[in-house]
């Protein structure tokens, strides 16, 4: 897929709608389909396909036949579904497959405009009418054009694996200064979203607990190994409250670091 053959093309929207659960679709002949995520994750099911998990987007081409939507059982989740249409019908349009961008406030935005436009109750005359059907074109197109765009900066990029490869580098090196997961997510080049999914595939947790496993490591090594005072060792682990670091502690070892370092003291 690639813009030579948006250029050629024009979107025209049959009809969006949104889902909360899970679904069984199938794009209609001579149509497309666009899943946007909103909140949460999704699975998608394609036949005698793996299930991919989806954070951000997937398009849908009609040979791709039905298709299911399968919604976590335990999370909750927010999906849209766009169908649309290109025109001339005679041209390829072959947009098809996982799609990302680090945009999601500028499609969401877009997505509630087309939403409100869609489901406008308010009668139009015929140039009103054109006008409105003219702007929820302009904004599919842009929707198409950002998911493109970036998914094939994306695409340039590394990959998603090697990015989560490079972020437990980060982490295990730079543990001991503040790190949230904004800004380890742009690190990656990734949406909060899809960086949160694809780092619990990774190591089976989420980060913050995995950065908490790391530091309570740490500090039982430095209570080992040096005479430092529980407050100073919550300091170089990266704990600025000293009574977060104790509760955290106390959750991860079973012990307080006061009764932790008795014990110590005792072998």
């Amino acid at each position: 897929m690639d813009f030579q053959q948006l250029i050629s093309l024009i979107p025209l929207m049959a009809h969006i709608e949104v889902h909360a659960s899970s679904h069984t679709f199938e794009c209609p002949p001579k149509h497309h389909q666009l899943i946007i995520v909103r909140s949460g994750h999704i699975q998608i099911h394609l036949l005698q396909q793996e299930p991919i998990v989806c954070a951000q987007a997937y398009a849908f081409h009609p040979e791709q036949g039905t298709y299911s939507i399968q919604v976590p059982k335990t999370r909750a989740a927010e999906y849209i579904l766009i169908t649309y249409r290109m025109f001339p019908e005679d041209y390829p349009w072959t947009l098809h497959g996982p799609l990302t961008t680090l945009s999601e406030f500028k499609i969401h935005y877009m997505i509630d405009e087309l939403m409100r436009t869609t489901h406008d109750i308010h009668p139009l005359n015929l140039e009103e009418e054109a006008a409105h059907q003219f702007r929820k074109r302009m904004m599919l197109e842009r929707i198409l054009f950002i998911y493109l765009y970036e998914s094939h900066l994306s695409e340039e990029k590394k990959s998603a694996a090697v990015s989560i490869e490079e972020t437990l580098s980060y982490i295990n090196e730079h543990y001991m200064v503040e790190l949230t997961l904004p800004m380890l997510a742009r690190r990656a080049a990734m949406s909060v979203g899809y960086f949160t999914v694809l780092f619990k595939k990774k190591t089976g947790t989420t980060l913050m607990d995995y950065l908490y496993d790391l530091r309570i490591e740490k500090a039982k090594k430095m209570f080992q190994q040096t005479d430092l005072l529980a407050k100073e060792v919550a300091q170089r682990v990266g704990f600025i409250d000293y009574f977060h670091f104790s509760k955290v502690f106390k959750k991860k070892t079973g012990l307080s670091p006061r009764v932790y370092l008795q014990q110590q003291n005792e072998i």
